[in-house]
């Protein structure tokens, strides 16, 4: 049984959404311990009126932990998963090292929640459960409920992806670029993104690859089709834009067979994790600024492609730092502890 929890990168923007979450869907747990690098220790946080000291994390870290929510860092996950898993724990990690390994499930709760049973050894996995990333979840999120009318063959996708992609850190950057530009007409604080973020676009998140894809808009088409079971190719553009909560993504999609904007509408209205606010021409659409806090990914302009009669368009936004990471680990963590 899942009792004793740990959260491996407890002070980092995902950390932190992890451990309010936690509280506000009365995890059942009887422990939680805080874990982060040397320069946290100490650091103290409110969990359920209790007072939680951050601890140093080591190897001796997880004895008696169960499940460890992990948001630290890739580095640290490919060093401390396997260790917290020879300590009998579940980890559900929310970097990218694990995601395409195949002995590892990658799950979105409201798309492939069976597929979480694959972490154990009797099934070939490592103990270890991958969470996606943000822009990966949301869209299938959305897409899943589609896929059930009719299978979907392609998918293109542009993203506006806000700075809390980044962390805690880019969106204080974020902020401070904005005030340097209001009171001196220029910014020097160019640290967490390639360039200014203020008052711009900057279309490239993560590195570039060989393709001149980059690693965020490769993980899209690699994760998407391990989640979905699918042939699917999808072909991405990531850009990061100045607003500092939520991303949003302008998805073309298509399908086997024609597919109404009706159907469509009546598969996303009780599909679970959405909420469809389409209103078009009462310019009813939903936003980055709505979704932050939100649990759902919001869905809207929802249109027929006028290029292709076998495909559709849509806009999604939802809360990266929720959804898009802290919520999904804990939901596959909500399972576990219903099954262990």
């Amino acid at each position: 049984m899942i009792r004793n929890v740990a959260i491996m990168g407890a002070t980092g923007a995902v950390g932190q959404e992890i451990l309010s979450i936690l509280e506000e869907r009365n995890f059942p747990l009887q422990s939680l311990k805080l874990l982060a690098s040397e320069r946290s220790a100490g650091k103290e946080f409110k969990f359920k009126g209790e007072t939680l000291k951050c601890e140093v994390l080591n190897k001796d870290s997880f004895k008696g932990v169960d499940l460890v929510l992990s948001s630290a860092g890739a580095a640290i996950s490919q060093e401390f998963a396997p260790i917290a898993v020879e300590n009998g724990a579940v980890v559900v990690d929310n970097t990218s090292f694990f995601r395409m390994d195949p002995a590892v499930p990658l799950v979105v709760p409201e798309v492939n929640p069976e597929d979480i049973k694959l972490y154990k050894a009797e099934n070939g996995g490592k103990g270890i459960i991958a969470n996606p990333n943000c822009t990966t979840i949301m869209m299938v999120v959305v897409l899943n409920p589609i896929e059930k009318i009719s299978h979907i063959k392609k998918i293109h996708i542009s993203s506006y992806q806000s700075a809390s992609g980044a962390g805690a850190v880019a969106m204080e950057e974020l902020k401070q670029q904005y005030k340097d530009i209001l009171e001196t007409g220029t910014t020097t604080h160019i640290n967490k993104f390639p360039f200014q973020l203020a008052y711009n676009v900057i279309p490239q998140i993560d590195k570039m690859t060989e393709n001149d894809y980059t690693k965020e808009e490769m993980k899209m088409y690699n994760e998407t089709r391990k989640i979905m079971h699918s042939d699917v190719r999808t072909s991405a553009t990531c850009v990061r834009v100045s607003s500092l909560r939520s991303h949003s993504e302008s998805v073309w999609f298509e399908t086997e067979r024609p597919v109404s904007v009706e159907e469509i509408r009546n598969a996303l209205k009780n599909a679970p994790g959405v909420t469809l606010k389409d209103d078009p021409q009462n310019y009813v659409y939903p936003m980055p600024l709505e979704s932050a806090g939100k649990d759902n990914i919001f869905v809207g302009r929802i249109r027929k492609d006028l290029a292709d009669e076998n495909s559709n368009t849509l806009w999604l936004t939802g809360d990266q730092i929720r959804k898009g990471a802290a919520l999904n680990a804990v939901q596959i963590g909500e399972i576990l502890a219903k099954s262990v």
